[in-house]
């Protein structure tokens, strides 16, 4: 529990799909995900028989020597607490910056906002994992937050509202949370 999880492919555990079931979804025309097994199952699950477009820079960031590890694991790591000193900062040891990936994301979140415009797509869902999702509000969403308040929890997220003269100046409105 509170692992690192970013590179590990492990599939959902019944826990996860039955509070996938349990909630209730928007409708989606369009479905982006990560390549990562754990996103490609949720998006079976709440949007089934949809297709949907993975898209790699949507992965989880490489936490490199702390991946799938807790900070109990790693009490005794000196590359570790240096990592915590840093409040975060640092590469972590053997994986990306964070840094690194909040610019991946939010290049990736581009990407797909220009498709999404030129489709003329109305309702399209991100099926992403928390630290993406984090990335792409820190930057973009009005109200602007930080990045870790916006954390949610596995199989949640945020709703927002596309508006043109808004994402001409890099920005969206939440529109609720999910």
């Amino acid at each position: 529990m509170n692992r690192y999880i970013g590179t590990t492919e492990e599939p959902l555990c019944e826990a996860g799909r039955a509070g996938l079931l349990c909630r209730a979804y928007p409708d989606a025309d369009f479905i982006f995900l990560s390549p990562m097994q754990r996103c490609i199952q949720t998006a079976e699950l709440i949007y089934p028989g949809k297709t949907g477009q993975t898209v790699p820079d949507f992965r989880e960031c490489d936490f490199g020597l702390f991946e799938n590890k807790n900070y109990l694991e790693l009490a005794d790591c000196p590359e570790y607490q240096e990592w915590i000193d840093s409040g975060g900062t640092l590469p972590f040891p053997g994986g990306e910056s964070p840094e690194g990936f909040k610019v991946r994301s939010c290049a990736a979140f581009e990407q797909r906002m220009r498709q999404i415009l030129e489709q003329g797509w109305q309702n399209v869902s991100m099926v992403v994992h928390g630290g993406t999702i984090m990335s792409i509000m820190e930057h973009y969403a009005l109200p602007h937050q930080e990045y870790y308040q916006w954390h949610v929890k596995n199989g949640a997220g945020y709703s927002i509202l596309l508006k043109q003269e808004e994402w001409s100046q890099g920005h969206f409105t939440v529109y609720e949370s999910l």
